[in-house]
C-alpha cells in the first residue's frame, strides 16, 4: 500500500520560519535598515521576479547557474527568480535613479532563491539585507560600507567579529606584469583557489622563477592584516600589481582607523565567490558560528546607456547573523478575558505588551492564558504574572 502523501514535506533547502524566529528576524532586519538609514542609505525594494534578459545580464550573469527560471503566462517571455539582490539594485540605479546625484546610497532587504545550497549554507531560500554605494572610486567608499556593516552587526550584539579583506584583481595584475598567458593565469588561479602551494611552485614554467616566488609568498601571506601587508610590501611587484597593492593597503588603513576594535585579516589570493568584483572584497565572520555573516566588495555597475559606474556594497545573510546574536527575548504576552474594556487592551499595547484577547467566555481565564502561551493575565484591573 502506498504511504499517504506528506503534504508538509518541503523541498531540500527550504524551511518554515516559526513565530519566535520570524519575529526575531523581522526585528533584526528593521534594526539593520534603520542603522543603514542613519548613514544616509535609502531603502529600495526590487521585485522577486524579473525578465531573464534583464536579471541575468551585467552583474547578474554570474548568478545565472543559480537562478530558477519560469515563463510569464502573460507575455510568454522567460523570467528568473532573483538569486541575489545586488544586480537588481544596480539596475535600479542605472535606470530609475540614473539622474539621482552620485554617490548614490541604497539599502534593501528581501528573500532570494537559489538552485543549490553549499556545504556551509545548505539553505536555498535566504533572507538578505544589504547596501550599495554607487558612483565613486575612492577607497573611502570601500571603508564606509565595511565599517557600516561592522557597526550594524556590533550594535545588534555580535561579538568577536572579524572581517577578511581580499583583492581578487591582485593575482591577475601580477600575471599581466609577468606577461603570463591567459591559459597559465587560469591554471594559476585554480591552484591558488585550492591553496595548493605545491602546484603554484610547479607552475614556474608558466610564470617564471620570480613570479613563482612572488605568488607562493602571496599564498602563504594570508592572516592578520599588519603581517600580510608587511609581506606584500616586501615583494617586488610590477607597476600594475603595485597599484592593486596600494589600493588594498589604503582600505586596510582606513578601516583600522575608523573601527580600531574590528579584527582585520587579509587573504591576497582569495577569489572564489568574488568573480565579478573589481577591487577590494570582504567577508565577515564570527568565532564559533558556521559560515560567513555576509560579504561584499567593489564592482562595476553598467548604466542604461552603457556607461560604467564604480560601486561597492555588501549582503548580510540573516540565517548566520541570527545564529551570531544573543538569545531572543520575545514580546511578553498578556491575556485579557472577553468583555475587558477596549481602553484597557489599548493601554497595554501602548506599554509594549502583546495582548491576546479572549474570544469566548471561559470558566478559568488563568488556564486559558497558559494554554495560549501567555506569561501574564489582566485581572481585576491589574497585571498578574502566571
Amino acid at each position: 500500500m502506498n504511504e499517504p502523501e506528506n503534504k508538509a514535506l518541503l523541498p531540500a533547502g527550504m524551511s518554515d520560519t516559526l513565530p519566535s524566529d520570524a519575529a526575531f528576524e523581522s526585528q533584526v532586519l528593521d534594526e539593520l535598515l534603520s542603522i543603514f538609514s542613519g548613514y544616509g542609505y535609502q531603502q529600495v525594494t526590487p521585485p522577486l521576479i524579473e525578465f531573464e534578459e534583464g536579471l541575468l545580464t551585467g552583474l547578474g550573469a554570474a548568478m545565472s547557474p543559480q537562478t530558477f527560471r519560469l515563463m510569464d503566462p502573460n507575455s510568454r517571455r522567460m523570467m528568473g527568480v532573483r538569486a541575489d539582490m545586488t544586480p537588481q539594485v544596480a539596475r535600479i540605479a542605472a535606470s530609475r535613479l540614473k539622474n539621482a546625484p552620485r554617490p548614490l546610497r541604497l539599502s534593501y532587504a528581501g528573500q532570494v532563491l537559489r538552485i543549490t545550497g553549499s556545504q556551509l549554507r545548505p539553505e536555498r531560500q535566504l533572507s538578505q539585507v544589504g547596501a550599495e554605494l554607487i558612483g565613486v572610486t575612492e577607497a573611502t567608499a570601500d571603508a564606509e560600507v565595511i565599517v557600516m556593516a561592522a557597526d550594524g552587526l556590533s550594535r545588534l550584539g555580535v561579538t568577536e567579529l572579524s572581517v577578511d579583506l581580499g583583492m581578487p584583481t591582485l593575482v591577475p595584475a601580477v600575471c599581466r606584469d609577468l606577461n603570463v598567458s591567459e591559459d597559465g593565469t587560469g591554471k594559476l588561479r585554480l591552484a591558488l583557489d585550492r591553496k595548493d602551494a605545491a602546484e603554484v611552485a610547479a607552475l614556474s614554467d608558466e610564470v617564471g622563477d620570480e613570479g613563482s616566488k612572488i605568488l607562493s609568498a602571496m599564498l602563504l601571506a594570508g592572516g592578520p592584516a599588519d603581517k600580510t601587508m608587511d609581506v606584500l610590501n616586501g615583494l617586488n611587484l610590477g607597476p600594475i600589481a603595485d597599484q592593486e597593492r596600494h589600493a588594498l593597503a589604503e582600505v586596510v588603513d582606513l578601516v583600522k582607523t575608523a573601527a580600531p576594535d574590528l579584527t582585520i585579516t587579509v587573504d591576497p589570493v582569495e577569489n572564489r565567490g568574488f568573480e565579478y568584483h573589481s577591487g577590494v572584497t570582504f567577508t565577515f565572520f564570527v568565532r564559533g558560528v558556521r559560515g560567513e555573516l555576509g560579504n561584499g566588495g567593489r564592482y562595476i555597475a553598467v548604466t542604461a546607456n552603457g556607461v560604467e559606474e564604480p560601486s561597492t556594497g555588501f549582503n548580510l545573510f540573516m540565517d548566520t547573523v541570527l545564529r551570531a546574536l544573543p538569545d531572543y527575548t520575545p514580546q511578553a504576552r498578556i491575556f485579557v478575558a472577553l468583555g475587558t474594556a477596549k481602553e484597557c487592551a489599548e493601554k497595554l499595547r501602548s506599554e509594549g505588551w502583546a495582548v491576546v484577547s479572549g474570544l469566548r467566555s471561559v470558566e478559568n481565564p488563568r488556564h486559558e492564558a497558559t494554554r495560549l502561551q501567555c506569561s501574564h493575565i489582566f485581572s481585576e484591573d491589574a497585571i498578574v504574572k502566571l
